[in-house]
C-alpha cells in the first residue's frame, strides 16, 4: 500500500480523535511524517496546515455558540502569537528538532490524562494569574515544531479553574488557529514560498483527511465514545509515537 495512503488514514484517525477533545493534532501530524522519512524541515509546513484545517471550523462552531471568552482568549493568543512566529523563524538541527518534537508529544499524553470537569467549582485559583506569562513560551515551542500550543494550554487552564470546560475548549481553539497561522508565516519566512507549495501539493490527501476526520471527531465521536475514553485513546497514540521517536534520535 502506497505510503501516502496509510499517512492518510493515520492522520485522519488523529484528526478524529483530537477533534473531538477540542484540538488539532499537530504534534502527531509532524511525528508520523517524522515516522514516515519525511524531510524534516517540511514537517512544520504540512502540519501547520493540518492544523489550522481542523480548528478553523470548530473554532468558527464555539464563536457562533457564544462560548468563548473573547477577553481572556484575546489576551492569551495576541501574547502567544508573536512568539510562534518567532519561533517558526528559528533555524533548527534535525536532531534537536526530533528530540523536542518526541517529548512534547509525551508530555501531551500525561497531560490528556488530567480529568476534565464540566463546570468550575469555585473561583479561579491563585495560580490562574500567572497562565499569561506561559503564553509566550509556549506559542514559542509551538512555532519551532509546528504545533498549535493549545495541549500545552489547555491543561494548565483546567488546572487553575481558569474557566469552565466549554470555554477552555473554545480558548484553546482559538489559541491553536491563530499560533498556527503565526508559525506558518514564520516557518515560510525561514524556507521560501516554493517549499511551502511543493509541500502543499504532496500534503493534498493529507489536508483532505485531516478535514473529513476533523469534522467527523467535532459532530459526532463523542456521541460513540464517552469523553474520557477518547482521550486516554488519544493519550496512548502520542505517548506511543512520542517514545517511538524518542528512541529514535
Amino acid at each position: 500500500m502506497p505510503l501516502i495512503v496509510l499517512l492518510a488514514a493515520a492522520f485522519f484517525l488523529t484528526a478524529v480523535l483530537y477533534a473531538s477533545v477540542g484540538f488539532g493534532g499537530g504534534s502527531t501530524y509532524s511525528a508520523l511524517l517524522a515516522l514516515s522519512g519525511i524531510d524534516y524541515r517540511i514537517l512544520p509546513l504540512i502540519s501547520l496546515a493540518c492544523n489550522i484545517a481542523v480548528v478553523a471550523g470548530s473554532t468558527l462552531r464555539f464563536a457562533r455558540a457564544g462560548v468563548t471568552p473573547w477577553k481572556g482568549a484575546l489576551v492569551l493568543t495576541a501574547l502567544a502569537a508573536p512568539a510562534a512566529f518567532l519561533g517558526g523563524m528559528v533555524p533548527i538541527e534535525r536532531e534537536t528538532f526530533l528530540l523536542l518534537l518526541g517529548a512534547s508529544l509525551v508530555l501531551t499524553g500525561a497531560t490528556m490524562m488530567i480529568p476534565v470537569k464540566e463546570t468550575v467549582q469555585g473561583e479561579p485559583s491563585v495560580a490562574a494569574k500567572a497562565i499569561p506569562f506561559l503564553a509566550a513560551p509556549i506559542g514559542f515551542l509551538a512555532g519551532l515544531v509546528g504545533i498549535g500550543g493549545g495541549i500545552f494550554l489547555a491543561p494548565l487552564l483546567h488546572l487553575t479553574r481558569w474557566h469552565n470546560a466549554r470555554a477552555i475548549a473554545a480558548t484553546a481553539s482559538l489559541f491553536i488557529l491563530v499560533n498556527s497561522l503565526f508559525g506558518l508565516a514564520g516557518q515560510l519566512a525561514k524556507h521560501g514560498p516554493a517549499m511551502f507549495g511543493g509541500a502543499m501539493v504532496e500534503a493534498l490527501p493529507l489536508l483532505i483527511a485531516v478535514v473529513v476526520g476533523g469534522q467527523i471527531g467535532s459532530l459526532m465521536a463523542v456521541r460513540f465514545l464517552p469523553l474520557r475514553w477518547i482521550r486516554w485513546l488519544t493519550a496512548a497514540l502520542v505517548t506511543i509515537v512520542g517514545v517511538r521517536l524518542l528512541i529514535g534520535v
